[in-house]
């Protein structure tokens, strides 16, 4: 295998993790907590609109998440998961210091893995790579 069919699909690799870890994070929101569950603690973190801003970040990583795995408009999903987690860096966890349970440590990861996706694209074996070959 050459070098860029090696880069290519550890791009993929990486891609379905990250995209594993939003979409874990979505299902929990969605599923678990529900949206008011989740709009509840994001007032009591600080964060503005929390009835708002509680669907659309449970949305954007459940079905973001879900794009990241299948690689479908993967610069998209990645830009708008990165966003979210830009956001949580700021008005959450910058204030916690760096390490985890509610330090920048996890997200700004995400943040960084998001930004990575959006620059490079899905990799190897993603729907964006199959409708590319369609046009």
């Amino acid at each position: 295998m050459s070098n860029v069919s090696n880069q290519s699909w550890a791009f993929t690799i990486f891609r379905v993790v990250v995209g594993s870890v939003f979409l874990a994070h979505g299902i929990q929101k969605v599923f678990m907590y529900g949206f008011h569950g989740v709009a509840g603690a994001f007032a009591s973190m600080g964060v503005p609109v929390p009835a708002v801003t509680s669907v659309l970040v449970a949305l954007v990583e459940l079905l973001g998440g879900a794009a990241l795995i299948l690689g479908f408009l993967t610069r998209w999903a990645a830009i708008l998961n990165g966003f979210d987690m830009f956001v949580a860096v700021l008005l959450v966890h910058l204030k916690n210091g760096f390490f985890n349970p509610m330090g920048v440590e996890f997200p700004l990861t995400l943040l960084v893995a998001c930004i990575v996706l959006a620059i490079h694209g899905p990799g190897a074996a993603s729907v964006d790579g199959a409708l590319a070959k369609r046009t």
